[in-house]
C-alpha cells in the first residue's frame, strides 16, 4: 500500500505526533485533512507543511461525539472521499487511582473511547460504501499493559483495542483494514496535558517522556506500519518488551512496571 492519491484525515493534528504526521505526509502525494479544537494552531501547521495546497482544516471536537455524522459529511465534502482515518486526538492523566475523581475517568473515556469510536462509526458507511478504507488507531503502550499514574488513561486504551478487534473482524469482508499503533514514550506535550485527580492539567514534563523517542522518528515508524497494514506495532524503546512480558511472563511485567518508577 502507497499513499498516494490517498485522502487521509489525521484527528490531534495541532501538535505532537499528529502534527509530524501532518509534516511527514505534506511531502508525500497525498491529500490531508487535519483536525483539533484549536483552528488557528491547524492553521500554522498548515502553513509549516510542504503542500499547504493539499490540505483541509476540518475542527473537530472529540468530547461532543454526537456530532460526528456531521463532522464526517463535511470531511467527505472536502475532497469527495476518505481513505484512512488517523485516530490521533486524545489527552492522558497523571494520577493515583485514590486521588482521582470519577470524572476525570469520565473525561478519558468520552474523549479517548467514545470520541474515537463515535468518529470511526460515522465515518464506516462511507468505507462500506466503497469497498475499501482503513482505520489507524493511535492507543498506547497502556492499551496492552498498565502502569501507576495511569488508570483512567489505560482504561480507555484497552477499550480501544477490544472496540477495534472487532472492527476489524466485522469489515473484514468490506476490504476494510485496522491497525493499531502503540507508542511508547514519545517526547511530546503529552506528560504536560495530562489530566491530574482533580481535573486540572499537569502542567509539567516528566523524565521519561522527555527521553522518549523522538516524534520526527516516531511518525516515519508510524507510517512504515500503516504502509504494511500491520494489525498492531508497538513503536518505542526498551518499554516495548512490556508487550510480550505481558503476554508470557505477567509476574515478571508486574515486578519490572514496580521497580521502574515510572511516574
Amino acid at each position: 500500500m502507497t499513499f498516494d492519491n490517498k485522502v487521509i484525515w489525521i484527528t490531534g493534528a495541532s501538535s505532537g505526533i499528529g502534527k509530524a504526521l501532518v509534516l511527514e505526509l505534506s511531502k508525500q502525494n497525498c491529500k490531508l485533512i487535519i483536525s483539533s479544537r484549536r483552528e488557528t494552531v491547524l492553521n500554522a501547521v498548515k502553513n509549516e507543511s510542504q503542500q499547504p495546497t493539499n490540505i483541509k482544516i476540518l475542527p473537530l471536537d472529540l468530547a461532543d461525539y454526537k456530532t460526528m455524522p456531521i463532522i464526517v459529511e463535511k470531511a467527505i465534502s472536502l475532497f469527495g472521499n476518505v481513505d484512512i482515518l488517523i485516530n490521533n486526538g486524545g489527552i492522558s492523566q497523571r494520577s493515583l487511582i485514590i486521588d482521582t475523581d470519577i470524572e476525570v475517568d469520565k473525561k478519558l473515556m468520552d474523549i479517548d473511547y467514545l470520541g474515537t469510536v463515535a468518529l470511526s462509526k460515522a465515518l464506516l458507511p462511507h468505507f462500506i460504501a466503497q469497498k475499501s478504507g482503513h482505520f489507524v488507531t493511535v492507543t498506547s503502550l497502556m492499551g496492552k499493559f498498565s502502569s501507576p499514574y495511569r488508570s483512567a488513561y489505560c482504561g480507555a486504551k484497552h477499550a480501544l483495542h477490544g472496540f477495534f478487534d472487532a472492527l476489524r473482524l466485522e469489515h473484514n469482508k468490506d476490504n476494510i483494514k485496522v491497525t493499531m499503533i502503540c507508542p511508547g514514550f514519545v517526547n511530546t506535550n503529552v506528560a504536560r496535558n495530562a489530566l491530574i485527580g482533580d481535573g486540572s492539567t499537569q502542567n509539567e514534563q516528566d523524565t521519561a517522556t522527555e527521553n522518549g523517542l523522538d516524534v520526527d522518528v516516531f511518525a516515519k515508524r508510524m507510517l512504515k506500519a500503516i504502509k504494511k497494514q500491520k494489525f498492531e506495532a508497538y513503536i518505542g524503546k526498551g518499554e516495548t518488551k512490556g508487550v510480550y512480558l505481558k503476554r508470557f511472563f505477567p509476574k515478571l511485567l508486574h515486578k519490572v512496571v514496580l521497580r521502574s518508577q515510572v511516574r
